[in-house]
């Protein structure tokens, strides 16, 4: 006998699949008259349906992707590089304008430098300072 409908309808009720799906060989009668899910319930709890358990599948890891390019520095460290240096030497061109030892020119000139990362630190900076007053004598 064909009790594929009742199958069907036992596993939308208990909410499995129909392959966990069994059915008692002694009762099959009870089975084939059931009609409501209540029905399917009430056999469920008598033992005449049973759930088979799950099987049991090996958790999947995800996989890990390699970075594209090579990354040398963060882009942070770098900004922040640059703005610690730029900092301490527009103070020190400033200081030295107000010392009157360079004119407004060439103040421009030298601060265009810095914005255009030319000066590696302060001691290069005094060093071109030090090269362009030479030239203008």
């Amino acid at each position: 006998m064909d009790l594929s409908k009742k199958k069907a309808l036992a596993a939308r009720t208990l909410g499995v699949g129909e392959g966990r799906i069994r059915f008692n060989s002694n009762s099959l009668n009870e089975i084939k008259e059931a009609i409501t899910k209540q029905d399917i319930r009430d056999l469920v709890s008598s033992k005449a349906i049973l759930i088979k358990e799950t099987k049991g599948k090996k958790a999947k890891k995800p996989r890990k992707r390699a970075r594209a390019g090579s990354i040398r520095m963060r882009p942070n460290n770098r900004k922040r590089e640059y703005i610690i240096l730029t900092r301490k030497l527009r103070a020190y061109l400033s200081e030295i304008r107000k010392q009157g030892k360079i004119d407004d020119g060439e103040f421009l000139k030298l601060r265009k430098g810095i914005r255009s990362k030319i000066f590696k630190n302060k001691s290069h900076l005094k060093e071109n300072i030090q090269l362009m007053q030479k030239e203008k004598k």
